[in-house]
């Protein structure tokens, strides 16, 4: 409608224009090579109309003169461009099918049509990968490794190519660079963290969570949570060289993160070591409430390392009442009861677990009834201990573990581990022990999951960072859930601290039934 309004306007315009010079007739003389005309008004305008006309034909006649080459070669780039889009379209359905001879031909249509396009880098890259060709991958995501709009995409590629082929030199160097390029990105900034967690840096480890926490990667529980682990893992390994720094950080570690155990442990222990007996019950206090533990329990007993076996038991009574309904609390009960030769409360303690007894219930109930002098009962629950269900351990990614690590010994995840009882795979596999120095054990740097599930992973040391050289400690050993042994009774005796009478017929009867 507007359009048409403004039709009728122009009309009546031109034509009051035309009206308004027809009622002023004139004449123009125009005067050229001795020759002279004499037009009207009405001429002369027309005329002028049709040479603009004719020239504005003409200039557009020689544009389109000199145009049409780079029209023609636009055109078929253009048309190149179509053909090698669709050839990357139908290239990446190929991949998702599986279908890789089809794959590489649309492939090679696509470099053809669009060069260093980075879709068509991609395809290649893609091509490669389905048809197991390592050096033409690595190559296409070089490629886009150097373009500034590629360039994280190249990173990733070479990232999860050196995964895949186990190289961690090369899977460390592109995660190491895509972090520096960019440290919001969670993938880079996750797989530097394991590669620093598996090397033992945990100063570098603490530095790239400080990253990611500044990026917004991490919520703060998280990162608190993280921070709590790394701060742990560290103590441990500094334990034996800077006890006082170790303290430090333990304590740190606990105020992050007040229900984990190795924290909680490890503070109260160097806690009470300091003569801090009242902050180490506090902080084994906490984390029990959240979290029982045979270790806090072990820790809380020995806060004050010079009392008596009954002031142990003592102390593990008032403990259990914070938690009175959980086994783990007539379990501390039980074991404290034995040592200060109280049968009748280790007895109380154990007997709502006898039912249904696991592993360790078992073996207290056998050396209750030895150290009662009943050894027949001793023998009948060393033989319900082998059949027993299992105690809570730690576990991680199908291993158990005595002691808790920080990473995974198979994928390198950090804060892995979990107390819980443990889950035996289907199938049968032969056990593989890894031997857990009192340093922190990591994965090998790049180290990933097995495919198949069929084989667990070697054992590598961890370095041990600052001064001095590590001190070495009892093994922990670690095994596949699917064949875990049986549990070989309860933990040595402390012989520091208040040993207990001979058990030389407990020992022989343990013998018995390993």
């Amino acid at each position: 409608m507007i359009r048409v309004v403004a039709f009728l306007v122009a009309v009546t315009l031109i034509a009051l224009g035309v009206v308004w010079l027809a009622d002023r007739p004139g004449t123009v003389t125009i005067t050229w090579l001795g020759q002279r005309a004499d037009l009207s008004v009405m001429v002369a305008i027309a005329g002028v109309g049709l040479v603009a006309i004719a020239a504005v034909f003409l200039w557009s006649l020689v544009r389109l003169l000199f145009r049409t080459p780079k029209a023609v070669s636009l055109a078929m780039r253009d048309r190149a461009r179509r053909k090698g889009f669709t050839a990357v379209s139908r290239g990446l359905v190929a991949i998702g099918a599986g279908d890789a001879r089809a794959a590489l031909q649309f492939a090679a249509h696509a470099d053809r049509s669009l060069g260093d396009e980075p879709l068509a880098l991609l395809l290649r890259a893609q091509a490669a990968q389905l048809n197991g060709d390592r050096a033409g991958a690595d190559a296409a995501f070089r490629a886009m490794a150097e373009r500034p709009d590629t360039r994280m995409l190249g990173l990733r590629g070479l990232f999860v190519e050196a995964q895949r082929h186990n190289d961690p030199v090369a899977a460390r160097l592109a995660a190491e660079q895509a972090a520096k390029d960019a440290p919001a990105l969670p993938w880079a900034g996750e797989a530097v963290l394991e590669f620093r967690c598996a090397a033992g840096d945990w100063e570098g480890a603490l530095s790239i969570l400080e990253t990611q926490r500044r990026n917004g990667v991490l919520s703060r529980a998280d990162g608190r949570r993280r921070r709590a682990v790394l701060l742990t893992a560290r103590a441990i390994t500094i334990e034996d060289q800077q006890r006082d720094v170790a303290r430090s950080l333990a304590i740190e570690a606990t105020r992050l993160a007040p229900e984990l155990v190795p924290a909680a442990e490890l503070a109260g222990r160097l806690l009470a070591e300091a003569g801090e007996r009242r902050k180490a019950a506090k902080i084994i206090e906490t984390a029990w409430k959240a979290s029982p533990h045979p270790d806090l329990a072990e820790g809380y007993a020995h806060v004050r390392l010079s009392d008596s076996a009954r002031d142990r038991l003592a102390r593990m009574q008032a403990l259990a009442r914070m938690t009175p309904h959980h086994a783990e609390a007539a379990l501390a009960v039980a074991r404290a009861a034995l040592d200060a030769r109280e049968f009748s409360a280790a007895r109380a303690a154990l007997e709502p677990l006898a039912e249904e007894p696991t592993q360790r219930v078992a073996m207290l109930m056998a050396e209750l009834n030895e150290l009662e002098g009943d050894e027949g009962r001793a023998r009948e629950w060393m033989g319900r201990a082998l059949n027993a269900a299992r105690d809570p351990a730690w576990t991680a990614d199908g291993i158990v573990s005595e002691r808790w690590l920080p990473v995974s010994p198979v994928t390198g995840r950090l804060d892995a581990f979990q107390w819980k009882v443990p889950v035996a795979d289907i199938g049968e596999r032969t056990p593989v022990l890894i031997e857990a120095t009192r340093e922190i054990v990591s994965p090998p740097l790049g180290d990933t999951a097995p495919e198949n599930g069929a084989a667990a992973p070697a054992a590598i040391p961890a370095p041990a960072p600052g001064p001095g050289p590590a001190a070495a400690a009892r093994p922990a050993p670690i095994v596949p859930l699917t064949q875990v042994p049986d549990d070989p009774g309860p933990a040595p005796e402390r012989e520091d601290l208040d040993p207990p009478p001979d058990r030389a017929g407990w020992q022989r009867i343990r013998q018995l039934f390993r």
